[in-house]
């Protein structure tokens, strides 16, 4: 499968396993859950589409399950969905990338969750900053994972590393220069 037929399986995947299911007449199980079968009849895609999308995606955003049968994004969700993935201890400090027009807003109010079920952190700098980019000139925000975690935040981190909690308040950001 060529680079463009891979992007465009992966931006439908992304579409219908993490914001509109019921587009394709499918619904999300416990755990954001869908069957293989089910997804495949429904893009009209062949099971070594869908390994090659899920095998090849630098940001791993897609899990099978452990038997093979079914799959769902690993995060970034904008139905309701539980993950179930439980609470972790994050390192000291994570970093979240953004753009320039949103700073204001996110040093007076903090990093929300928007229209997603919660804030996405990344580990590195460079994470951030490749997220951050997608949206122009990317700023770096530093967060105080280990202040956040003293003051009873909890974390999780998705199966492909990204780091999620509810809100990430304003006294626990800092501009990275």
């Amino acid at each position: 499968m060529n680079e463009k037929e891979n992007t465009r399986i992966s931006k439908r995947l992304s579409l219908h396993l993490r914001h509109d299911p019921a587009a394709l007449g499918l619904t999300l199980a416990p755990g954001g859950w869908v069957p293989i079968d089910a997804l495949l009849r429904a893009l009209s895609i062949t099971r070594e589409q869908l390994d090659e999308v899920v095998e090849t995606n630098a940001k791993r955003r897609f899990a099978f399950d452990e038997t093979g049968t079914r799959i769902r994004a690993s995060q970034g969700h904008s139905v309701a969905v539980d993950l179930g993935l439980a609470d972790a201890a994050p390192p000291d400090v994570l970093y979240h990338g953004t753009v320039a027009k949103f700073l204001d807003a996110i040093l007076r109010e903090g990093l929300r969750p928007m229209n997603r079920h919660a804030v996405h952190l990344s580990a590195t700098i460079d994470t951030a900053r490749t997220v951050g980019a997608r949206r122009g000139k990317p700023v770096i925000l530093r967060v105080d994972a280990a202040g956040m975690t003293a003051a009873g935040h909890a974390f999780q981190v998705s199966a492909n590393g990204v780091w999620l909690t509810a809100s990430v308040p304003p006294e626990y950001l800092y501009r990275v220069d």
